[in-house]
Order: C-alpha cells, then structure tokens, then sequence
C-alpha cells in the first residue's frame, strides 16, 4: 500500500488574470516540491476526465450547461468579480473533478491506502448553482457522493481545514445525513459564512471559526475539542480533505498564523481517525494556499505524512 498523487498538466492551462492570486505557479511549486527524492515512493497517475454524469452529482444540470457556455474561445470570462475562466479552465475543471474521482476509486479499491490531488481549479466556494472564490464545480463534494452512490458507502466524511470557510461544500452536503463536514476557519474572513451555528439538515456540519492571529496552539484546542469528536461519532468509512494551505503564518490573504507542524499535526489526526473507522482510507484535495513557498512547504509536510501513513 502506498500514497497515489493525482494530478494533470491540464491544471495548468487555467489561467487567472494577472496578479490574481490563484495563479498557475502555485501548481508549479507543488509539482516541485513533490519531485524531490524523498517523493519518489508516490504512486504517480494522470487525472482522468470527469464526465457530466459526474458534475451532475452535486450539480444541477442547467449550472453545468451554464459554466460550460461560459467557457471563452480566447481571453478571459468573469463568472464574478474573483472566478475567472480561460481557454484552459473548463479541461482544467474536469480533470480537477476526475482526481477525485480517481483517487476515491484506488483508495476504495484498495490500490491504495490514501490519495492527494494536486488540482486546480480548486472547488470548495462553488455552491450548487452559484460559482465564486475561484472555484466553480464542488470537487471534493462530487467526490463524497461518488463514494456514496456508486461504491455503496453510507457514511463519508470532509474535513476541510482552509483558511477560508467551505461555503460551498457546506451548501452541497447540508441536506446529507450520510455526509459529515467539519470546517475549521478564519473570521471574519470570506465569504463570511461557517458560523458555529450553521449545523445542517441533520446536525452534520460542525463549523469552527477561528479569530485571527490564533496560531497554532488555539487551532489544535479547537480541532481537539469540537471537530474530532464528531468526526469520531460519525464512523466515516472514507475521509475526504480539503487541504487548503492559506491559513499558513506567511499567507498574504489571511492572519490565522498556521505552521508545517500544524498541517503534520492535522494530517496525522484525521488519518488516526480513518484508521479508526475506515481503514485508513483519505482522500485530500488541494484548495488554498497563497504564499508559493509556504504553499510548497505546507504540501510537502502534509504529503509525507499521508507517505508514512499509507505505507
């Protein structure tokens, strides 16, 4: 057994406008800093490409049919003031979709002990019918209810611990009894949502907005106290990440003063809770991460340990 990497050159051909800080260097960085040869045990594939079929697992039909319209034949199409497409965003989007899918599919099939997806765009703003914060299908939502509905799982969870609340993600899964999604989160910070009260249709969500400059030692209380128990008490079969790296003390869009010993930190719990209940089943999927070198740094640590746990 051992950790997949998934990911496309695709992912590099969307393209933001410039000094937009979801930009193509930022998959860069991570591409080499995964190449170094302390990553040479990664099992290596290309993302496949999602099909309709699978959007449409999250996603209404007419939404889909509306991003795909959007897509421009040259230049770039705004979808809101910070979601851009380019020539490159629609393949970029698919196969951002189909590494989840991939990486769900070798964890479950028992290829695999754990996945990362080294993806963007990233997903977890995009709310049903409603793209922002640079994301525009629901990645890592689409994959939970691949795992639900075609690998006959009841219960999957999604820990997402960005510095930006999962907005979209919560919007996906709130009426989903067989998904539990833990956000832990800066604010006030975009898009102001993920407030402690927000629970779900069925007390499924757990939200923990952080203030900023709590740093690291105040995340891991939280995370102790409010995430890992419910986690616990759900008994997921499958844990998907949403592993942004913006909440890192470096970022330039937040101040929540994250380090690489908390994303170790972080990893190594959730993964003793798969252990626990999923036979170490994770799947984790990029999102934020701003600063290139933080970003770099951040992803390196939280792959190793998928590394040294999948091994």
């Amino acid at each position: 057994m051992t950790t997949l990497l998934l990911t496309h050159p695709a992912c590099l051909l969307h393209t933001n406008p410039p000094s937009h800080p979801e930009r193509v260097d930022r998959l860069r960085v991570i591409n080499d800093a995964l190449s170094e040869n302390s990553f040479a045990d990664l099992l290596r594939e290309e993302a496949p490409l999602a099909q309709d079929a699978d959007v449409l697992l999250a996603h209404p039909k007419t939404y889909v049919e509306r991003i795909k319209a959007a897509a421009p034949h040259e230049g770039y199409h705004a979808l809101d003031p910070d979601t851009h497409m380019s020539t490159g965003t629609l393949e970029a989007a698919y196969r951002a979709i189909g590494a989840t899918l991939r990486g769900v599919d070798q964890v479950l099939g028992g290829a695999v002990r754990n996945a990362f997806c080294a993806i963007r765009p990233p997903g977890h703003h995009a709310e049903a019918e409603k793209p922002m914060g640079f994301c525009i299908f629901g990645n890592v939502s689409i994959a939970a209810k691949h795992a639900l509905e075609r690998h006959g799982l009841t219960r999957v969870a999604i820990v997402d611990f960005d510095v930006h609340h999962g907005n979209g993600t919560q919007n996906l899964v709130w009426d989903d009894p067989r998904i539990f999604f833990a956000s832990t989160h800066q604010m006030p910070l975009y898009p102001g949502s993920g407030h402690a009260t927000e629970t779900g249709g069925h007390g499924n969500i757990v939200n923990v907005p952080l203030e900023p400059g709590s740093g690291g030692a105040v995340f891991r209380r939280e995370v102790l106290q409010n995430i890992l128990p419910a986690l616990r008490a759900h008994r997921p079969e499958l844990i998907l990440i949403s592993a942004g790296f913006d909440a890192h003390r470096s970022d330039p869009l937040a101040q929540l003063g994250l380090l690489e010993a908390d994303y170790i930190w972080i990893t190594n719990q959730i993964c003793d809770v798969a252990d626990e209940f999923a036979n170490g089943r994770v799947v984790s999927t990029l999102e934020g991460g701003y600063d290139l070198e933080a970003l770099a740094s951040s992803v390196a640590a939280h792959v190793n340990v998928l590394m040294e746990r999948g091994g």
